[in-house]
């Protein structure tokens, strides 16, 4: 299956064959690093969403032409949307992530 058709690709599934038996060292390291950029993928969401909100606030609120306004009132809601987008991958991806446990030593 290709990952650019469009539908379910592989790396979506990707986590789901992982069994936490057998596992070797590498494999927690790989699983922390996958944690870690989840993170920081998060946060970047966080930031986008943040700098949309914030930026269609200051046009609303200090510009006085009517178009900026307009576009101010369309920012604010596609930075409440990135977040939320944001914050369902992240839980989806942590969710999956946890399913394959940490090492037990």
């Amino acid at each position: 299956m290709n990952v650019f058709d469009g539908g379910k690709s592989i790396h979506q599934d990707a986590y789901q064959n992982i069994e936490a038996k057998g596992m070797e060292l590498r494999d927690y390291l790989a699983i922390d690093r996958t944690i870690l950029s989840n993170q920081n993928t998060f946060l970047a969401y966080v930031r986008t969403a943040l700098t949309l909100f914030v930026g269609g606030l200051t046009f609303i609120r200090f510009f006085d032409q009517p178009i900026i306004t307009y576009i101010g009132w369309v920012f604010v809601p596609i930075g409440v949307a990135t977040f939320l987008v944001g914050a369902i991958r992240y839980n989806r991806i942590r969710m999956v992530l946890a399913r394959i446990g940490r090492p037990h030593h």
